[in-house]
């Protein structure tokens, strides 16, 4: 893409309504534009970066052996009265009638709807493991939306649902989901901790909330440093293998690690004083295990081995897709603007040409672009008729984590520059070793 043709509307000042890093950050770089009170529009920047999560999550839950569909946005109230939650749930769902009266809703979430899906199709244990998710735009009227896509009405969200004849089997099924999540996490470069939390309007006594954290984070939580010393890293995972996903949610989650609203002060204690912490983190995501709580009331049954109708054993999983775009940039930039991590980035490199309008610099800047594109990559070449300082600024600002300058002065020396947009560091490189040099750092992550 060549920056004179692309919609990047970048603004210089700080927006007076933006409150926190990565709000101000997506408004300047030309992400987004608020359409209503935490309603908003992505633009092309904050679009591609969008797909690029959607993308790593699809893929990480199609690893893990799950099932994508796509469900309605607007659901009969009648499903959510069978389950009991349609009064239950609050003044965050968005509720309206249709033409004829009907009572209807805007999902803020879908087990209602995915057990009405089940018990229509499944009806033996032989079908069984089964779990199904989604990733759709959904919508909760939040009193005081604020902090950008952090704690918008609508948002960006897979939602996965899981079905097994067992609780041991539900419970595996937990366990999965835990690890293909911190998979998840990690590809985006994020450390997201799994903490003990709170399961409110969805319900069930197993949950863990998945918390990255951040100054601006809304959750307090407490947990033993140690946690955030594990990785994942590229362990090879069976997920069909309940004893080794076992001992990963044991790895990650035996350390104590808890948001405020299940802090237990006396566990605390037990904690070596100098590796207690309490701090603020973001939610990305949360796994619950509900048992029966769905599929009793709403008669989602199998036929067992032993010839009789159970109810099966359910859980559900979320990730915020779109609120992980505010959830990163809170983690990585400075006070010139956003630092992607390599696996989201919107565009892979960019090239910076110093002098536009000079032959041989745009040739070079050419020959760049070229080669990168043969090789699979995305760069973002400026190429607009605008001063050195205010290319570079752009690029700060919208955080590619790697540039090609170059200028004339360079290519008499056969050299262009090569820099890092997190260390700042740079080193000269002719043109077909920085093409090479990206394309290596690219490879590694692959």
């Amino acid at each position: 893409m060549r920056l004179s043709r692309y919609f990047l509307p970048v603004l210089k000042e700080n927006p007076a309504e933006a409150q926190i890093v990565s709000h101000r950050l997506m408004l300047r770089a030309g992400m987004i534009k608020q359409a209503a009170a935490g309603i908003y529009s992505w633009l092309p920047l904050g679009f591609k970066v969008l797909r690029k999560l959607e993308n790593i999550v699809h893929e990480e839950q199609i690893r893990a052996g799950h099932i994508p569909i796509q469900m309605p946005i607007l659901q009969s109230a009648d499903l959510w009265r069978e389950s009991g939650r349609y009064d239950d749930y609050g003044e965050e769902m968005l509720r309206m009638k249709d033409r004829h009266g009907r009572d209807m809703l805007y999902t803020p979430t879908a087990e209602e709807l995915v057990t009405d899906i089940f018990r229509g199709h499944v009806n033996s244990y032989k079908d069984l493991p089964l779990t199904l998710y989604q990733i759709q735009w959904k919508f909760r009227d939040e009193i005081r939306p604020r902090f950008g896509v952090m704690r918008g009405r609508e948002f960006y969200m897979k939602d996965g649902y899981n079905f097994d004849l067992t609780k041991e089997d539900a419970l595996h099924a937990y366990n999965r989901h835990l690890v293909s999540y911190l998979r998840t996490y990690e590809r985006m470069g994020l450390q997201a901790i799994p903490m003990r939390a709170d399961s409110g309007p969805i319900g069930g006594d197993d949950t863990h909330e998945f918390l990255v954290l951040a100054d601006t984070g809304e959750s307090e939580v407490f947990y033993d440093s140690a946690v955030t010393d594990i990785r994942l890293g590229q362990r090879d995972i069976d997920y069909d293998d309940k004893a080794q996903c076992q001992a990963v949610m044991e790895e990650f989650t035996s350390l104590y690690a808890r948001t405020d609203e299940t802090h237990d002060e006396a566990l605390f204690q037990q904690v070596p004083e100098e590796r207690r912490r309490s701090a603020r983190g973001i939610e990305v995501g949360q796994i619950f295990y509900f048992g029966t709580k769905y599929s009793e009331p709403m008669g989602a049954t199998v036929q067992g081995p032993d010839g009789k109708q159970v109810p099966v054993h359910m859980g559900s999983h979320g990730i915020g897709v779109s609120r992980l775009i505010g959830a990163i940039i809170e983690a990585s930039h400075d006070d010139k603007g956003i630092i992607w991590p390599e696996g989201v980035t919107p565009f892979h490199c960019g090239i910076v040409n110093l002098k536009q309008g000079d032959d041989e610099a745009d040739a070079a800047c050419d020959k760049i672009y070229k080669a990168l594109t043969a090789l699979g990559l995305e760069p973002l070449y400026d190429d607009r008729n605008e001063r050195a300082g205010a290319k570079f600024a752009t690029m700060d600002l919208i955080g590619l984590p790697w540039r090609i300058t170059v200028g004339p002065r360079g290519l008499k020396n056969g050299v262009v520059e090569l820099t890092s947009r997190r260390t700042g560091e740079s080193e000269e490189l002719s043109p077909e070793a920085a093409v090479t040099r990206i394309a290596e750092i690219y490879e590694r992550r692959a």
